[in-house]
């Protein structure tokens, strides 16, 4: 396969995704672009904005293996992993895999699960592996977690706890829609579900191919400076008590790989490590107390960050020369 059938595979699917999700294109190429970086993706926001709906859109438009799970709070670590069973007949253990073993995992409103059922995901979205009674099962390829949670409601709900964070790659707050796109909703959703009639636009080897292509992207040791210096600024910051990881340094330089691919170039900007220093960067954040009690939140202490840091200065270009390409 080809760039432009390349091309033609990720409009396809962002087509499909936007006749599901409307008025919401930002929130959208963020999700490919978290896809395409081989990352998790954390959906969080008010009820009823179309978090599941998200979620589901884009595992359904990608032709590969697709497993739900509702996260409640009798949920066991076993139901997510898998277990060992003894099989009578052949009087030994059989492993039978849970539903983590799926290419795409929707995880719907995963603060409702317990702690102990929440680190059942530790491993398998850090190491993309399952370790049974000593015994390492590998997942599929490519593997992603997309995880909904609701940040307002407290009764019957844990907080993630700071390492299940950090190993989303972002987290994506969607936001009401306009009352354009909420007249479009009516339309289109006020009789069966459009999801119903949703069909893959791609297959699992496809979105393989796209990882590929986005892995090449030149990053230039200057805007490599610039991220490790917008990290270690979350550090030192005096309004943040917990700073970001050096995850989330790899994290950042992998999403704007793919938001450079996106943009349609083969080299990565300080521009895009701007525009995903948020949504990267603001969820892995604990802001102090003086900083919470001045009502100053991850997301603005970030922004600010960015602000003061100064943008790195070309030593011998921020890019390799050449025509840009469109992935």
């Amino acid at each position: 396969m080809g760039l432009p059938e390349l091309n033609a595979v990720i409009d396809r699917v962002r087509a499909s995704i936007e006749s599901v999700i409307e008025g919401k294109p930002e929130a959208v190429r963020l999700a490919l672009t978290v896809m395409l970086a081989e990352g998790h993706l954390l959906l969080e926001d008010v009820p009823g904005v179309g978090k599941t709906m998200l979620a589901k859109a884009l595992a359904r438009s990608v032709d590969c293996t697709v497993r739900r799970i509702q996260f409640t709070p009798d949920l066991l670590p076993s139901d997510v992993t898998g277990t060992n069973v003894f099989d009578q007949q052949r009087m030994d253990f059989e492993f039978r895999p849970g539903a983590i073993f799926a290419q795409i995992v929707v995880g719907d409103e995963i603060n409702r699960a317990s702690p102990k059922t929440q680190s059942a995901l530790l491993e398998s979205m850090a190491e993309r592996q399952v370790t049974i009674d000593g015994t390492t099962y590998q997942l599929p390829s490519p593997f992603m977690v997309v995880a909904t949670q609701n940040p307002v409601e407290m009764e019957g709900t844990y907080p993630l706890p700071e390492a299940q964070r950090d190993r989303f790659m972002a987290r994506i707050s969607i936001g009401y829609p306009s009352p354009e796109a909420e007249l479009a909703m009516l339309d289109s959703h006020s009789g069966a579900s459009p999801l119903d009639d949703l069909q893959p636009v791609a297959h699992a080897a496809d979105i393989l191919k796209l990882i590929e292509l986005v892995r090449t992207v030149h990053v230039a040791d200057t805007v490599r400076r610039y991220t490790v210096d917008l990290v270690t600024a979350t550090r030192t910051s005096t309004e943040l008590r917990l700073g970001a990881s050096p995850r989330a340094t790899l994290h950042l330089i992998r999403a704007a790989r793919a938001a450079a691919a996106l943009a349609g170039r083969e080299y990565v900007l300080p521009d895009d490590i701007q525009a995903l220093a948020v949504p990267v960067l603001a969820h892995r954040l604990l802001p102090t107390s003086e900083a919470q009690l001045s009502r100053r939140s991850a997301e603005q202490i970030v922004r600010d960050l960015v602000q003061r840091l100064p943008l790195p200065r070309p030593q011998g270009g921020l890019h390799t020369p050449g025509p840009a390409r469109r992935i």
